[in-house]
């Protein structure tokens, strides 16, 4: 299993804003994912807002027994590795049973796509191989990602791993650049990782935030709407999928119709200048 043999497709959808008791929401916002060429679901064992941990999972879970058309097809990604108040835990016993549990709660014999969802700094990082790849060989995993790692993070769980590792999820955004000059999306590229990206327009904050830097990529982002005719979300999800690594924006909304519009950006390549324009918008600088 590599990166290319696993469909990310252009965009994903997730799950972390939902509790459990939107369910009848969650099918609707799936259907419409669905019908919009979106085949590759987000979620994280601790997602569930109010309702708690584990329940985005559960939920993925009663879809699956309740109206299984919806997700057939689809790929499923969660991830473990938090443990509130400790903050992190990516020991053997401590992940096992976080995937037995996913496991049990998504009602699946194994999981599409498996993350680490933050480095635990006080796992060795070929203790952390070892548990993954044993995960893997015993079929309860099929495909292992990180999320939210250092790249020298990951250069050390690479020397240990056997499975490919073939994502890192990162925040990244026209608000969120330092992905592109940190060596993460440098890194991405040379691996040829998918990168799955979590908050691609900052949590609305593109388009309503008031500091000085949001307000000049607003700025930025609707003289080049309005230039090309397309809406506001378009631009600045392009923004995020224009750059050449395989970049894959998480939507998380819970709208149809913003839904739709989001993934218009499929079709949309910013030229250099739009793109360079946003950029220099978000560092308050220009460029030499």
């Amino acid at each position: 299993m590599t990166s290319q043999d696993f469909d990310f497709g252009s965009f994903a959808y997730g799950f972390w804003r939902y509790t459990e008791d939107q369910f009848d929401l969650a099918c609707k916002m799936v259907e419409a994912a669905r019908e919009a060429g979106i085949d590759h679901l987000d979620t994280a064992d601790i997602y569930g807002n109010e309702s708690g941990i584990g329940a985005a999972e559960r939920m993925l879970g009663r879809i699956a027994r309740e109206a299984p058309a919806l997700l057939e097809g689809a790929t499923v990604a969660t991830k473990g590795g938090i443990v509130f108040g400790t903050p992190y835990n990516s020991s053997k016993e401590y992940l096992t049973s976080a995937v037995d549990k996913s496991l049990g709660l998504m009602g699946v014999e194994r999981i599409d796509l498996y993350y680490i969802h933050r480095p635990d700094m006080l796992t060795h990082p070929a203790d952390l191989a070892a548990t993954l790849d044993g995960l893997v060989e015993a079929g309860k995993l099929k495909a292992v990602a990180v999320s939210n790692f250092t790249a020298a993070q990951i250069e050390g769980l690479k020397a240990y791993l056997k499975a490919p590792l073939i994502a890192h999820q990162i925040e990244f955004s026209a608000l969120h650049i330092a992905p592109i000059t940190d060596g993460t999306l440098d890194q991405a590229m040379r691996h040829d990782f998918a990168v799955p990206v979590w908050s691609p327009v900052a949590g609305g904050q593109v388009f309503s935030g008031e500091s000085d830097q949001a307000q000049r990529v607003r700025g930025a982002i609707e003289a080049i709407a309005a230039k090309l005719g397309r809406s506001s979300m378009e631009v600045a999800l392009s923004f995020v999928t224009t750059f050449p690594a395989r970049t894959v924006p998480i939507l998380g909304t819970r709208n149809p119709e913003r839904l739709r519009e989001a993934v218009r950006a499929k079709d949309l390549i910013l030229d250099r200048s739009d793109w360079y324009d946003i950029y220099e918008a978000a560092t308050g600088e220009q460029l030499p």
